[in-house]
C-alpha cells in the first residue's frame, strides 16, 4: 500500500466502526413489559415465544417462516468429510424444535480427539452470537433478570390460555424467583411495569452460552453450575433465602436461552449428571431454599471414548445414557475431505503461513491419515488402498457404488481411531522449522510423518510398523501416481508438436487398420501393413483391451471425420482418452529427456530449454513453486530409472 492510499484506508475503516456503532444502539431496545407486549411482541408472536431448540434450529437453517431451508449448509465451510455425523445431529435439533421427545435429550458429542467434537460447539456458538444481533433472531428478556428469562413469564398463569389463543403462542416456564422477589417488592405486583430489554448473545458476557471444563472431582463444587449466596448481599437484604442474596454466577444460568456446553462431561461427579439430565428432562433446577428454578437451554456434551468405554462399564450409569442422544463425531474417511481440513488447520498455522506447500502435500498427509482409521477387510480383492479409493468417490474396478455402502456396513467403527488431524498438522510445522525453508514438497512431508510416528511415546513398537507401512503405501499407491500425471502432462506441453504428428500417425494408421488398406511410408516411399504395435502401444496405455481396440477406433475415426465434415482440424481435445493416452505414450518415449537430469552429462540446449519448460509450467500451472518443481522433476526421474 503506498503513502497516499494509507490516509483513505484509515478514514474508511474510521467510517465503517462509526457505522457499526450507530446499528448496535438501533437494535438497542428497552421498555417495560406494557410497551413490549404493545410495540415488539405483536410483529412476530411465534418468533419471540420460541424456546430454546426452536431457536437454534432457526438460527442452523437461517429461515423464520415457511418451509425449512431444505439445503442445510450451516457447518459446509468449516468441518468436512463428517456428513453422517452432522446430519444426525440436525435431526437432533429439528424433532426438538417441533417439540418430540428428543428435547427432553442430552445431546453427547462421541468421538476422538481432533476430530471436530469442539468445532461443531464453537460454531453452534458463534452461529447464536450472530444470529441473536438480526432481527430475525431478535431476543428479549426481563431486564436484570439473572437467568435472562422470556418477557412472557411475567404473564400470570390465569391469563396465559387466554393470551395464548389471541396471538397463537405457547407460553412454557415460569417466573424465576429473583424477578418474583422483584415484582413484589419494586413493582408491587404490577407486572405491565416490569422492565424488558432486548439481549444479545455472548459468550464473553456469559448470555445465553455458559462453558463447563471439569475441574478435580475431589474439589469440583457444584456451586459452579447453580450457584450459592453471596455472603456479601446477605447483609444488604437480611435474608439467606432471598433470592437477590444468591449469587447466579453458575454456568446454568448464564447458558439459559441458549446452549450449556460441558466439556468432557463425563468427568464430572454423577451428581452433576443427574442434575444436568433433570434439567434436560424437566428444564428445572432445584437449589436450597428456593422452589424450583425453570431454564430453558440446551446441554451439547462432548467427550472422548475412553471416558465414553469407562463410563458404559458402571452398570448404574444405564439410566443417565437412557436420557442421552448420542452423536457419534469420527475422523473422516475420505481423504480428500481431511485435505480440506488441513487446508483450514495450515492457514491458522502462523509456522506455515506464507509456506509454500506443493500440490500433493497435503493429500499425501490425508491419505497416510485415512489409512490409519481403516480396518481391514475380509474381501479378498479389496486391500487399503483400493478402499481409500473407494471411499474418496473414486472409480475401482469390481466395484459399484452400491457395493462401496455395503462394504462401509461391514465395518461401521471405522473413523473412531487413528492419526488426527493435529498429529498431521504438528508434524508439518516441525518440518518447516527443521528445514528453514519457505517451501515444503511431498516427499519431505513424508520424512516429516516418519520421524513424527518414530518419536511419539504414546506410541507401541507394531503400531509405529503399521503406520509407517501405510505411509510407504500412501507415496507408491497414490503420490507416485499424482507426480508422475503433473510431470507427464508439464512435459507433453513441451513437446506438442510431437504429440500432434502422433495424433496425425495414429489417425493415419487406424484408418488403414479399419479399411484393410495398406500405409504409404513417409521414409521410403513403400507400402506396408498398418503399424499394429504402434497402435496397441498406444491404445494399452488406456488400458484398451484387444477385444475392445476396433470399437475405441472406430470411435476415433467417427470424431475426426465430423470434424472434417465442419472443417476444422481434429485436435487431442477433442477426444480425451487418446489424448491421455498419447500423453502416456509420448512420456515414455521421450523420458530419456528427463533422464539427463539425474545424468554427470550435461544436457544439450534443446534438452535443457525443455526440462525448464517443464519446471516453468508445473509452477504456472500445477501449484508448484521452482524448488518443489525442480523435486518433482527429479523424483519422478528415479522413478523412470527404476522402471
Amino acid at each position: 500500500m503506498n503513502n497516499l492510499s494509507k490516509p483513505k484506508a484509515k478514514n474508511n475503516i474510521l467510517n465503517a466502526l462509526k457505522a457499526y456503532t450507530r446499528e448496535e444502539k438501533m437494535k438497542q431496545w428497552e421498555g417495560d413489559l406494557e410497551e413490549f407486549l404493545r410495540d415488539i411482541f405483536p410483529k412476530n408472536p411465534r418468533a419471540i415465544a420460541r424456546m430454546s431448540h426452536e431457536y437454534v434450529w432457526d438460527m442452523l437453517c437461517k429461515n423464520i417462516g415457511g418451509e425449512q431451508d431444505k439445503e442445510f449448509t450451516f457447518f459446509v465451510s468449516d468441518l468436512f468429510g463428517i456428513d453422517g455425523a452432522l446430519e444426525k445431529l440436525t435431526d437432533y435439533f429439528k424433532a426438538a424444535s417441533a417439540g418430540s421427545e428428543v428435547g427432553r435429550r442430552m445431546l453427547l458429542l462421541l468421538g476422538p480427539p481432533s476430530g471436530g467434537k469442539s468445532t461443531i460447539a464453537i460454531l453452534v456458538k458463534r452461529g447464536l452470537e450472530e444470529y441473536s444481533r438480526t432481527e430475525e433472531g431478535a431476543l428479549y428478556a426481563i431486564g436484570g433478570c439473572p437467568t435472562s428469562e422470556s418477557p412472557l413469564h411475567l404473564i400470570p398463569e390465569k391469563l396465559r390460555r387466554d393470551f395464548e389463543e389471541a396471538y397463537d403462542v405457547k407460553i412454557t416456564g415460569e417466573i424465576c424467583p429473583h424477578c418474583a422477589t422483584r415484582l413484589a417488592d419494586e413493582f408491587h405486583g404490577d407486572f405491565m411495569r416490569f422492565p424488558v430489554s432486548r439481549v444479545f448473545i455472548s459468550e464473553a458476557e456469559r448470555m445465553g452460552v455458559g462453558t463447563y471444563a471439569p475441574h478435580d472431582p475431589t474439589t469440583a463444587d457444584i456451586a459452579d453450575l447453580v450457584g450459592s449466596v453471596d455472603l456479601s448481599k446477605v447483609a444488604e437484604f437480611g435474608d439467606e433465602g432471598d433470592p437477590r442474596a444468591w449469587s447466579w454466577s453458575g454456568a446454568v444460568y448464564a447458558a439459559s436461552r441458549g446452549v450449556l456446553e460441558m466439556i468432557e462431561i463425563l468427568k464430572v461427579k454423577r451428581e452433576f449428571l443427574y442434575l444436568l439430565l433433570t434439567l434436560t428432562q424437566e428444564k428445572n433446577v432445584k437449589v436450597s431454599r428456593f422452589p424450583l428454578i425453570y431454564v430453558d437451554e440446551i446441554i451439547l456434551a462432548h467427550t472422548n471414548l475412553a471416558e465414553f468405554y469407562k463410563f458404559l462399564q458402571e452398570k448404574e450409569n444405564e439410566a443417565l445414557l437412557d436420557r442421552m442422544v448420542i452423536v457419534e463425531v469420527p475422523y473422516t474417511l475420505d481423504y480428500k475431505s481431511e485435505a480440506l481440513i488441513y487446508k483450514k488447520l495450515v492457514s491458522a498455522e502462523s509456522m506455515l503461513r506464507g509456506v509454500h506447500l506443493d500440490p500433493h502435500v497435503l493429500t499425501l498427509a490425508a491419505v497416510f491419515a485415512v489409512m490409519t482409521r481403516l480396518a481391514p477387510s475380509s474381501r479378498q480383492n479389496l486391500d487399503i488402498p483400493k478402499k481409500v479409493r473407494l471411499y474418496a468417490g473414486e472409480d475401482v474396478e469390481g466395484f459399484s457404488e452400491q457395493e462401496t455402502d455395503r462394504i462401509r456396513t461391514e465395518t461401521p467403527r471405522e473413523g473412531m481411531s487413528g492419526v488426527s488431524p493435529r498429529f498431521n498438522v504438528n508434524a508439518l510445522s516441525k518440518a518447516i522449522t527443521k528445514s528453514g525453508s519457505k517451501s515444503l514438497t511431498a516427499m519431505e512431508t513424508a520424512l516429516a510423518l516418519k520421524d513424527a510416528i518414530e518419536g511419539d511415546a504414546r506410541l507401541d513398537a507394531k503400531i509405529k510398523k503399521t503406520w509407517i507401512d501405510f505411509l510407504v503405501s500412501a507415496r507408491k499407491d497414490f503420490y507416485n501416481g499424482w507426480v508422475k500425471e503433473d510431470v507427464h502432462k508439464a512435459m507433453f506441453q513441451s513437446f506438442m508438436k510431437e504429440a500432434e504428428d502422433l495424433l496425425a500417425n495414429y489417425l493415419d494408421e487406424t484408418e488403414a487398420a479399419l479399411d484393410n488398406k495398406k500405409v504409404t511410408d513417409p521414409i521410403t516411399g513403400e507400402e506396408r501393413a498398418p503399424n499394429e504395435r504402434f497402435l496397441r502401444a498406444v491404445e494399452e496405455k488406456i488400458k484398451i483391451s484387444d477385444s475392445g481396440k476396433e470399437a475405441f477406433r472406430q470411435e476415433v475415426v467417427r470424431k475426426a471425420m465430423a470434424a472434417y465434415k465442419k472443417n476444422e482440424k481434429f485436435t487431442l481435445s477433442d477426444h480425451s482418452r487418446l489424448r491421455e493416452a498419447i500423453e502416456q505414450y509420448l512420456f515414455e518415449e521421450r523420458r530419456d529427456v528427463l533422464r539427463l537430469i539425474a545424468s554427470p552429462t550435461r544436457p544439450d540446449k534443446e534438452s535443457s530449454e525443455k526440462i525448464a519448460a517443464v519446471e516453468k509450467r508445473l509452477v504456472e500451472e500445477y501449484g508448484y513453486d521452482h524448488h518443489s518443481a525442480r523435486e518433482a522433476i527429479k523424483y519422478v526421474t528415479s522413478l523412470i530409472a527404476k522402471d
